[in-house]
């Protein structure tokens, strides 16, 4: 079986010894950077599964890195951040941030975290589809590829963003409340006052709208997200 590579990003080498030696056990292999600027030339590595990213840290913060990355990178990032600052979450998945998990935490729950996010992608990536592609309202899916196209204009997704999307356009014209796409999706149930399906989605909208006249995705206030039908092919 292979064994994941996960890149830790964290100036705290306490936290990485420590770390290190907890997932060892769990049988993931962890690659520690104590600064930005080495984390950011370590997340181009296509052997890297999941990466780790820290909010403060010397040479480039972890938002600075999120930026460097463009949002279009393909690797999931779980950004750790400090405990209760919305502000930090809210912004790491605006710039492409997977999911978030607040400092401190339980080894346990940043295990449950890593091993959600790596298997819906391992799903995704092992799904076996009737076509190779999906279209609904002029969006585009190459599921071999993953690449999206809106109106033969290819837009870039974060692989979170990919399936959420995925997801949603599989049941055009239905609304899909924000718990379902949770727990199908990200693999987790929907805490309270949790904001990253919304912001995930409102990246979505933004990167379709400059090749789009009209909004594919509708909030319903209180219920979910629908994308539209308009004309399926």
């Amino acid at each position: 079986m292979k064994k994941h590579k996960l890149l830790l990003i964290d100036d705290d080498k306490e936290l990485a010894d420590l770390l290190s030696d907890y997932l060892a056990t769990e049988g993931f292999e962890l690659i520690c950077c104590h600064d930005g600027i080495t984390g950011l030339e370590k997340a181009f590595d296509d052997n890297i599964s999941l990466i780790l990213l820290d909010v403060m840290m010397p040479g480039l913060t972890g938002f600075e890195v999120l930026k460097a990355l463009g949002g279009n990178h393909k690797t999931p990032i779980l950004m750790l951040t400090a405990k209760g600052d919305n502000a930090d979450r809210i912004l790491g998945l605006e710039l492409g941030a997977d999911d978030y998990l607040p400092k401190p935490f339980q080894h346990r729950e940043l295990l449950a975290r890593i091993n959600a996010i790596l298997r819906r992608i391992n799903i995704v990536q092992n799904s076996k589809v009737a076509s190779s592609s999906l279209k609904v309202n002029g969006v585009m899916l190459n599921h071999a590829t993953r690449q999206v196209s809106c109106h033969d204009q290819q837009i870039e997704l974060t692989g979170t963003e990919y399936q959420i999307i995925e997801y949603l356009m599989s049941k055009p014209g239905s609304i899909v409340s924000k718990d379902e796409i949770s727990e199908q999706v990200l693999k987790r149930k929907l805490s309270a006052f949790d904001r990253s399906i919304d912001m995930h989605v409102s990246n979505i909208r933004r990167k379709l709208l400059p090749f789009s006249p009209n909004d594919k995705l509708k909030t319903i206030r209180g219920a979910g997200y629908i994308f539209l039908a308009g004309e399926l092919a």
